[in-house]
């Protein structure tokens, strides 16, 4: 198949184009590099040619989903059986300081791209969403079943808007197959050591904070609440690593391919670690200390939340194999080997 991917130098889309690549598809990459890196690309596609000894069939387009006019020109251009998005903001801080952005970005960029589909005469869709969707749910583990919340941030309720967008025009128009994959916490980095996650600035999810803790880019991790009615007191939640995650974009592929309509699927491993658990899988995987201080709640903070995962092994037949510790490990090789990321020597 011929697909395209938005965003598809970021943390979650460069490691499945790994796996797209490997899978045989030629792939259409379009990024704006706004919080990611070309780098990520050549990565992509080296580690491709090391598994087939071939060049990776990859078309890398610098631009914006917002650009309809580049979005014609890359859909006339190539023959797209089908589009994986993963292109949007997704700091959940940064949104509720800059909530127009977050709806231009990933409300109209999700539209535009959408009506450039449908110009187009493709209406295959994978659409990157996220647990943040359910809100603050009474009960655990989250099921697929269960109603949206109210998010407590722009990030999450752009997220949702979206997801009813797309279940507007499948439900207007039987020709359209939309995959709805609802994350929970990816974390990890590929085996390599190549890809992994590179985050601009503090970063906003707890396993980049603590490998950047351990190589001693920061001084200590501030673990935000201590007294969460949890085993330890830390809130507790649903870590997948990136390489399976990836993979499930590929079941979800597979899945669009022979149904129409909307499908909605939690990916996530049905387990739940706490902050502290997580901090201690870091220091076993790779022998170093990281300090820490409790600190404070954050507004909006709940204690627990993990996926019940069952319907993506039924449907679509993924399931998430890969523990905390193998996930640990790779994300110390991809620290060790990659202390300022993606950038070079000298950068800030």
């Amino acid at each position: 198949m011929n697909i395209l991917v938005t965003g598809g130098a970021g943390y979650i889309g460069s490691h499945t184009l790994v796996d797209l690549l490997n899978a045989g598809h030629e792939v259409v990459m379009l990024d704006n590099y706004c919080n990611s890196s070309p780098l990520a690309l050549e990565r992509a596609a080296q580690i491709a040619v090391d598994c087939h000894r071939r060049a990776p069939q990859l078309h890398a387009v610098e631009g914006d989903v917002r650009d309809r006019a580049l979005l014609d020109r890359l859909f006339a251009e190539f023959r797209i059986d089908g589009v994986i998005h993963f292109a949007g903001l997704k700091a959940v801080g940064e949104s509720m300081a800059q909530p127009l952005a977050y709806y231009e970005n990933n409300v109209t960029g999700t539209l535009t791209l959408c009506q450039a589909m449908q110009a187009a005469g493709v209406f295959n869709l994978v659409f990157s969403s996220s647990a943040t969707v359910y809100g603050e749910p009474a009960e655990m583990p989250i099921r697929e079943d269960f109603a949206t919340g109210v998010p407590a941030n722009p990030y999450g309720r752009s997220k949702l808007m979206v997801e009813t967008l797309l279940q507007d025009l499948a439900h207007s128009d039987p020709r359209w197959a939309i995959a709805l994959l609802r994350y929970f916490n990816p974390a990890g980095a590929h085996a390599s050591g190549l890809l992994g996650e590179d985050p601009q600035g503090v970063p906003n999810n707890l396993v980049p904070y603590i490998s950047q803790v351990a190589i001693g880019k920061r001084e200590k991790l501030f673990v935000f609440g201590g007294d969460f009615p949890t085993r330890d007191g830390t809130g507790v939640r649903d870590y997948i690593h990136v390489v399976d995650l990836a993979l499930g974009h590929l079941a979800a592929l597979n899945w669009i391919q022979t149904h129409r309509g909307v499908g909605i699927w939690n990916l996530g491993t049905g387990r739940g670690y706490s902050v502290l658990e997580m901090v201690r899988a870091f220091e076993a995987a790779s022998g170093q200390v990281v300090p820490y201080e409790i600190v404070a709640r954050r507004p909006g903070d709940i204690a627990e939340c993990w996926a019940a995962p069952h319907r993506a092994e039924r449907e679509l037949g993924w399931k998430a194999v890969r523990g905390v510790e193998e996930m640990m490990a790779d994300t110390w090789r991809w620290q060790s080997m990659n202390p300022i990321g993606y950038g070079k020597p000298g950068d800030a």
